[in-house]
């Protein structure tokens, strides 16, 4: 019989590619909640040196994008790229910075959300 975490890992884990960028290495991962909804994680690993241990270890950071988020997270990476490599800007751009104040980038967040 298998176990319970083979179980688990065989339904979460639907998808994976990995893109090697220099000293980094990006892994798209496709994976299901519980309620059988898929989601996105965008992993980036970096090797790095800890020196008071003298050893190599992997210094990793993740993002999970949700199904009903990919619309605008594709366009905003696709305006991205598209000025980085143009230098025009969008029809739709809007030139709001968020404030440097923890306070300051609670209500950014909030009356972000009032105009979605």
């Amino acid at each position: 019989m298998m176990e319970e975490n083979e179980l688990q890992n065989g339904r979460d884990d639907l998808f994976s590619k990995a893109v090697r960028a220099g000293k980094r290495t990006y892994f798209f991962d496709v994976k299901t909640t519980r309620g059988d909804e898929k989601y996105l994680t965008i992993t980036e690993s970096k090797r790095r040196f800890d020196n008071d241990q003298n050893r190599f270890f992997f210094e990793k950071h993740k993002i999970f994008l949700y199904k009903e988020d990919f619309q605008k997270v594709s366009k905003a990476l696709t305006d991205a790229i598209n000025f980085i490599e143009t230098g025009e800007y969008p029809e739709d751009y809007n030139e709001e910075p968020i404030p440097p104040t923890e306070d300051g980038l609670e209500k950014w967040f909030d009356d972000l959300e009032k105009n979605l």
